[in-house]
């Protein structure tokens, strides 16, 4: 697990891992208004817009902590690389899934502009619904 105090993705990691608590720092703190999100479900423009989405996404989450391994950076870029631990009331019956990502940020004023997700959305999703999940994980084996 990566840690280094002296960034400015500390704010944005400390935010991923107060979410879903209500006591979660503002995303304002965190992001411009007029911030461009996407992952491979949505794509988003506006911090209340994304709110929104964060509101929705998490209403069902038990519990998500994210392992984060050293970032790249430069200038105003930077890519996060990440490992999701994830409990959802509607995922593989409560139990814990695992998704690996990265997320490529752009900053303006010590604020995130812009946002990409980039993970397997069949890992998070489709793999872990019942009856739909037996179907990937049987595609998946033999595909290769």
């Amino acid at each position: 697990m990566y840690h280094n105090s002296d960034d400015r993705l500390v704010p944005f990691r400390e935010l991923f891992n107060e979410l879903p608590h209500p006591k979660a720092r503002n995303l304002s703190d965190v992001y411009a208004k007029d911030i461009r999100f996407q992952d491979p479900f949505v794509t988003i423009r506006g911090l209340t817009a994304l709110e929104q989405y964060f509101r929705d996404a998490y209403s069902n989450v038990i519990s998500c902590t994210f392992d984060f391994d050293a970032p790249l950076q430069q200038a105003n870029e930077a890519t996060q690389p990440w490992l999701m631990r994830l409990r959802h009331r509607r995922l593989r019956g409560g139990e814990e899934v695992r998704v690996e990502g990265i997320s490529y940020l752009q900053f303006m004023n010590d604020r995130v502009i812009f946002h990409r997700d980039y993970f397997d959305a069949g890992q998070l999703l489709y793999e872990n619904i019942p009856l739909l999940g037996t179907a990937v994980r049987w595609i998946r084996r033999h595909a290769a």
